[in-house]
């Protein structure tokens, strides 16, 4: 190593430039000699550390970089091995109102209910903004909804639980003259992910809900499939 460090300074010295005086004239070229081991060894030693330091201060940033990639992709493979070998969690429960009183609706076409106050939901998979559950893990879900009629004279209430646009089941109250009714219906079924399930509201229906939270909307992931 000694040797090498050595003979790297020497062909450093004799690759010097010449030396030029004041009116730019070459005075002197290095060739090997002592006289010019002498004369460039300093400027050479200082100029070959510096690009030695720069080398090496290169090759640490590119190792700082390397482990910071590294480091990210052992936490990647780790969470995919939580997403596969660990038993995916999913499970929401919603209220329609997050503050108010009324009838929501009617429409004049079927609308999806956005279910706002959000008592849980793990694993992120129902969107309070559209009302819609997304399954993202392939399994047989549990889902349940409940339903109270509107306070006219004469009941005006349907709800109807929906997979992919496809009626699964309702709760209907439209006759009769008795208010402050309510009721509720559930599934158990199968789903591919991508598959949507949410609560509609067919045209020209309404329902009423206020802080007692009559409405609400669950589901969860019994096991995966």
């Amino acid at each position: 190593m000694r040797k090498a460090a050595v003979l790297f300074l020497a062909f450093s010295c004799c690759v010097c430039n010449a030396q030029v005086n004041e009116n730019n004239d070459k005075v002197d070229q290095c060739s090997g000699s002592t006289g010019c081991f002498e004369t460039c060894s300093l400027n050479c030693v200082t100029q070959s550390l510096g690009a030695l330091g720069k080398t090496v201060t290169n090759m640490a940033e590119k190792v700082t970089h390397l482990e910071t990639k590294l480091q990210k992709a052992e936490n990647d493979v780790l969470e995919l091995r939580s997403l596969i070998g660990g038993t995916p969690q999913v499970a929401f429960s919603a209220a329609l109102r997050d503050s108010g009183s009324g009838n929501i609706g009617p429409f004049s076409t079927a609308t999806p209910l956005k279910y706002k106050r959000v008592f849980s939901n793990t694993g992120n998979s129902y969107n309070p903004s559209t009302g819609i559950f997304t399954a993202v893990v392939k399994g047989t879900y549990f889902f349940r909804f409940s339903m109270f009629n509107n306070l006219d004279p004469v009941p005006n209430s349907v709800a109807s639980l929906m997979k992919n646009g496809v009626r699964l089941t309702s709760v209907w109250d439209t006759s009769g003259s008795d208010a402050n009714d309510m009721g509720s219906n559930a599934v158990v079924i199968a789903l591919e992910v991508g598959d949507n399930v949410y609560v509609e509201l067919p045209a020209n229906r309404v329902l009423y809900d206020d802080a007692m939270n009559y409405n609400t909307f669950s589901g969860f992931l019994l096991f995966t499939t």
